[in-house]
């Protein structure tokens, strides 16, 4: 399988100044590298440790962005991200995967068939060189490149002090939209979610997810007045 070597620009457009303090001198796809010119992104995030009802709704999300012709992104870790590539691609959309490793190493391992099939049908991206040792530093840094990718991100589950966050965070900084599922604002123990609030992002309703995908960037294929969530 070929890699190729490319810049963010080359991926997106020229960068902004706000976009250019955490993003990567070059990055490493193998795949489709017009993807994300192709239409927008948006970001599925969450738990590694997801419930039953967060992995649903992660696939249910993917199902529905998917059916607007925007390709769903994620992380390829266990849980919210494993469930939003499978619901994108089972549903006939198109996904692209942010590693955490390099293109020649795999985590979680048990995932290495998803990204194998990712990498030849669809996008892989990273910013590690082939060969490179990953720790767990990597992962955050993984989240703010995705976060630098995508033009709006969406945490489904996830905990106070969760690797998403840093997501979120990025997503802030970058003045991109960033929505939670409303499970996490009805979670009484979790601190983050108001946090986030206080900075804008919003929560994941019916009307929200409608005003999400008018607002993306091409605009999306067909009318949006008619989405449940």
């Amino acid at each position: 399988m070929n890699f190729a070597r490319l810049t963010p620009e080359d991926l997106l457009r020229p960068l902004n100044e706000a976009e250019q303090k955490h993003a990567p001198k070059e990055l490493f796809v193998a795949g489709d590298s017009g993807l994300l010119r192709s239409g927008p992104a948006v970001s599925i995030v969450g738990s590694r440790e997801a419930t039953p009802a967060g992995l649903a709704r992660a696939d249910k999300l993917a199902r529905l962005l998917v059916k607007q012709g925007v390709v769903v992104m994620s992380g390829l870790a266990d849980g919210v991200d494993t469930a939003a590539h499978l619901g994108a691609m089972r549903h006939g959309g198109r996904t692209i995967a942010v590693l955490g490793t390099p293109l020649d190493q795999c985590f979680p391992t048990k995932n290495r068939e998803l990204q194998q099939e990712i990498m030849r049908d669809h996008l892989a991206v990273t910013q590690f060189p082939s060969g490179t040792k990953v720790g767990k530093h990597a992962f955050p840094m993984r989240n703010r490149l995705m976060a630098l990718l995508s033009d709006a991100t969406v945490i489904i589950e996830a905990k106070d002090g969760s690797g998403s966050l840093h997501q979120g965070w990025e997503a802030i900084r970058l003045g991109r939209p960033l929505f939670l599922a409303k499970s996490l604002f009805d979670a009484a123990d979790l601190e983050f979610p108001r946090e986030f609030e206080r900075y804008g992002a919003e929560v994941l309703t019916d009307e929200s997810l409608v005003t999400l995908i008018e607002q993306l960037p091409q605009g999306p294929r067909g009318a949006v007045s008619q989405i449940p969530f």
